[in-house]
């Protein structure tokens, strides 16, 4: 019997024909409706994936029996290409409209058959050129003087024709490129532009989150990211933290910033001051999530910190602006100098050192000592009570 549900060195089967992720597979698709009957109106559109992230839709016109995980041959320009169906069904629709694609304006070719293992052998040897390729195009840009850097190589299955990814930061005139790769690598010659973040994807890796970078496993459109999106939730504009592996913002630093931007809403303003009767207070930092603000009564410095939470700064702004002053903020009092804490060993109560500690022997004697003493007082007062009295 076939388990439903195999995790097997990271990969993940969930129903053979609904979920299919290897190591090397990018954005993946769940299919959630491999199992509901079908209604006659499937659609005949396959998604197919090539190398990486770049994927393609074609027709199944010879109505082959395809599945996740299948190898088919499509139509290319010029010859055919090898990939790997990742979607079939009522869901492949959806998935154009995710992508944004214009079906008027995209062509959609055909999958001629399924592949066979001659097929799988001569793109297998086309794609083991790859490597060797991207380092000599590397060069060849390098020697032409030409502000651009090869980022990735894919050869097409039939080995016939091969896409250089490149990265620019403007336009570049690679036309005399384009010859000098011709008559090198001897095949045809497609040169497409990509960004940092479209090279991260295609590349791959872990984030400092621990998982696998967005841009490779479900995103497939990227909007600009800007530092006000970490000056919104409060973090440090320290460069090394907030880019990512592609050099650029963190994608993510966008997920929460709705969030924080409904929450910052219900704070106090910034420029306006507390006052009470002993003192004034600036604002010195807010936590927009747990609604809450610590003042300073230094402007530029943390002197007297204390938080209150944000309806009770509003309390006090409306005060003020009537003429009244607290006594006090009504906060707790939040501890500027650093507190030693004297440590505590929760493991056993044990200490470390306790073998290396010397027995006081004297201790041990005076023990013994005290016990002899003590002995030969409760003898001497049974003596006294055994004694007979002579009057």
């Amino acid at each position: 019997m076939k388990e439903d549900f195999v995790i097997n060195n990271g990969s993940c089967h969930i129903s053979e024909k609904a979920c299919r992720r290897n190591s090397h597979h990018m954005l993946p698709v769940m299919d959630w409706m491999s199992d509901i009957p079908s209604d006659g109106n499937e659609t005949d559109l396959v998604e197919v994936q090539f190398k990486n992230t770049r994927k393609g839709y074609y027709h199944n016109n010879n109505k082959l029996a395809l599945e996740k995980g299948s190898m088919v041959i499509v139509e290319a320009n010029p010859g055919y290409d090898l990939g790997e169906v990742t979607l079939t069904g009522r869901l492949v629709p959806e998935q154009i409209k995710k992508s944004h694609i214009n079906l008027d304006r995209y062509e959609i070719r055909n999958i001629l058959r399924t592949a066979n293992e001659e097929d799988e052998k001569r793109a297998a040897e086309a794609q083991a050129k790859e490597q060797e390729t991207m380092i000599k195009a590397r060069q060849l840009a390098k020697s032409l003087g030409l502000e651009m850097k090869i980022g990735d190589v894919e050869y097409q299955g039939d080995g016939s024709k091969a896409i250089f990814y490149y990265i620019a930061e403007g336009r570049v005139d690679f036309r005399q490129l384009i010859k000098v790769y011709a008559e090198t690598f001897r095949i045809r010659i497609e040169m497409k532009q990509i960004g940092a973040r479209q090279e991260a994807g295609r590349i791959g890796g872990t984030g400092p989150c621990g998982r696998e970078l967005c841009c490779s496993t479900w995103m497939t459109q990227f909007t600009s990211v800007g530092t006000g999106a970490a000056r919104v939730q409060n973090l440090s504009l320290n460069p090394q933290k907030l880019a990512g592996q592609c050099a650029k913002l963190k994608c993510c630093l966008n997920y929460e910033m709705p969030i924080y931007e409904e929450a910052s809403k219900k704070m106090p303003p910034r420029n306006v001051q507390l006052e009470t009767k002993d003192a004034t207070y600036y604002l010195f930092s807010t936590d927009p999530l747990k609604s809450e603000v610590t003042y300073s009564t230094d402007p530029h410095h943390m002197v007297n910190l204390e938080s209150i939470s944000a309806k009770r700064a509003k309390e006090i702004i409306e005060m003020n602006r009537r003429g009244e002053k607290p006594m006090t903020l009504g906060g707790k009092q939040s501890v500027v100098a650093a507190v030693e804490i004297d440590y505590q060993n929760v493991v056993g109560q044990d200490d470390l050192t306790r073998f290396d500690k010397k027995k006081n022997k004297n201790n041990h004697g005076g023990k013994n000592k005290r016990g002899h003493d003590k002995r030969n007082q409760n003898s001497k007062n049974n003596e006294k009570k055994h004694t007979p009295n002579n009057n």
